[in-house]
């Protein structure tokens, strides 16, 4: 006979292990499955010098804030797990470790849930979905096509330059893990090619303040997803900027003067030979385009408040505009023996669960978590409900609902 349960919490990351926090303190019955070890993503799929993006006061997992000597820094890879660590055991939650979970599907009864896992049958009134939205790698359907002399990894699987080839390295993307692997791989020598994207690049201060306490001023973080013009805007990747050294402004056109060749898309390839778009200047303009619109921003609301803050005199670049449009590349030619695939994360919601409840993007349909089956929840998605139910910062306020909602039932 299957186990019965109240609650099935699937995925120990930081959403999982914060709906847990909740449950713990209901004294509710719950068990949270964890195919690997707790935040395993921050263990093994980040870089060696990987920091975070977002400011240490932002660290707010639930009955847990930052409270160290540096609210304004930047954990580093390992200072993520200690917090995760000490997170768990604050509170000791009821990890299953080592059990995937494989199927989430309706009792026979139509009521309650049947969770298959390679460990055997769990049965439960309650499921939370925790596994978040960046699940698998996504590599281009073209990658095989790449010469077998050329390495490829993602950058889930970079640690770091001296682990890599010799030679000079291609990143694919220019996103928030692409440029910050670009940077490193530069100044650690290397000769790099970037190929670009059109995301957007962030100012890392700005006006005496860096861009983050602005946007929590302006209660940017707090928008909710029925205020986004359109669903898609919900996959659109966060703006390219790193926290390492204390935090500063990644931009293409520093990239460019420090020596890196800047490529449009990647588009397919043969052999050695990549074809490329000829869209480098439209990233440019677009990653420019989107530093100008939260810099004015701030400039609005400073305005409007009345506030006293300094002006802005930092000179913008444009060095990336001089670089020649390259839309062929011989990669044995130019020495690349390393392709590092910074192009994000898939997802698959549909395989794991087995209940019509999608939109047209594969989502799950949900209202804070909440979805129209009784029982089911969702948590830790890239815009669940505001910008910032995917991190530190807005998970706790998103569990909570969620706990209180599977209290209410």
């Amino acid at each position: 006979m299957a186990e019965q349960l109240d609650t099935i919490v699937i995925g120990g990351g930081q959403a999982g292990l914060s709906v847990s926090y909740y449950l713990t303190q209901q004294d509710r019955e719950h068990v949270v499955l964890e195919k690997n070890r707790p935040g395993e993503a921050w263990r093994s799929q980040k870089w060696d010098s990987f920091t975070l993006v977002t400011p240490n006061r932002q660290m707010q997992l639930p009955g847990f804030a930052y409270d160290g000597d540096d609210p304004d820094g930047f954990l580093t890879r390992d200072e993520v797990v200690q917090y995760i660590d000490d997170f768990v055991a604050s509170f000791h939650p009821p990890l299953h470790l080592g059990v995937e979970a494989l199927s989430v599907e309706g009792k026979a009864t139509g009521d309650g849930f049947t969770v298959g896992t390679d460990a055997g049958i769990l049965e439960a009134s309650n499921v939370v979905i925790a596994t978040g939205t960046f699940q698998k790698p996504n590599i281009p359907v073209f990658s095989p096509r790449i010469s077998p002399a050329v390495a490829q990894i993602h950058s889930s699987r970079y640690r770091n330059p001296e682990r890599l080839r010799p030679g000079a390295v291609l990143v694919a993307g220019s996103g928030q893990s692409g440029s910050q692997i670009t940077e490193e791989l530069y100044q650690s020598g290397r000769d790099v090619y970037l190929s670009t994207s059109g995301v957007g690049r962030a100012p890392r201060r700005y006006r005496g303040k860096d861009f983050t306490w602005w946007l929590d001023q302006m209660s940017f973080l707090d928008q909710t997803v029925e205020q986004l013009d359109s669903p898609a805007e919900r996959f659109d990747p966060n703006p390219a900027v790193t926290g390492k050294d204390g935090g500063h402004t990644l931009n293409l056109h520093q990239f460019a003067l420090d020596g890196v060749t800047l490529l449009g898309r990647l588009e397919g390839a043969s052999g050695s030979d990549v074809r490329i778009a000829d869209d480098l200047y439209e990233n440019l303009a677009a990653a420019d385009k989107a530093a100008t619109q939260m810099k004015k921003g701030i400039d609005k609301f400073i305005e409007k408040a009345g506030m006293d803050a300094p002006a802005e005199d930092e000179q913008e670049l444009s060095a990336g505009y001089d670089a020649e449009v390259i839309t062929e590349l011989d990669l044995e030619s130019v020495g690349v023996n390393t392709v590092i695939w910074a192009t994000g994360y898939a997802y698959d919601f549909k395989s794991l669960v087995k209940f019509p409840i999608w939109d047209a993007f594969g989502y799950p349909v949900q209202e804070c978590g909440v979805t129209a089956q009784p029982g089911l929840y969702f948590l830790g998605l890239h815009w669940l409900h505001t910008i910032k139910s995917g991190l530190f910062y807005g998970i706790a306020e998103d569990a909570a609902y969620v706990a209180e909602h599977i209290a209410d039932r």
